[in-house]
């Protein structure tokens, strides 16, 4: 497997097949673990098509295989960051706590920019819920 980053936080290295396998260590690692299992599993639900969608889960090793959703895209702007982290939050109801460009990939599958990385995420009321409930 590719090695894709060995950090304090974080081990992450994607497979032959282009999965992601992320191993969250360090400060917090079960209840970051356990967020980004959290939201993953609820953006999935929510239908949002530019996140990970989860494979497999390891709570006991605070690991998890998911899609892969591109590539780093270094050059990306904070204010197109931050475009994209307010999209995800007012369409999916999903608030990133570490809104940096480096949580933004480029999919050329996708053929758009991904947001990763929600070990640091709130989850909000479902904006979809709160539409269809003032519709009625």
């Amino acid at each position: 497997m590719d090695p894709l980053k060995d950090g304090i936080r974080s081990h992450v290295r994607i497979d032959f097949h282009g999965n992601v396998h992320k191993r969250l260590r360090g400060t917090n690692a079960e209840e970051r673990y356990a967020k980004e299992v959290e939201v993953l599993k609820v953006l999935e639900k929510r239908g949002c098509p530019y996140v990970p969608r989860l494979l497999e889960e390891h709570p006991l090793e605070n690991y998890f295989v998911s899609t892969n959703c591109g590539r780093p895209a270094p050059n990306l702007s904070k204010e197109k960051a931050d475009r994209l982290f307010a999209a995800l939050e007012n369409d999916y109801g999903v608030r990133h706590l570490d809104a940096e460009p480096r949580n933004i990939t480029y999919s050329d599958r996708l053929g758009r920019f991904c947001v990763i990385d929600f070990e640091l995420a709130e989850i909000l009321p479902d904006p979809a819920e709160s539409t269809s409930a003032a519709n009625s």
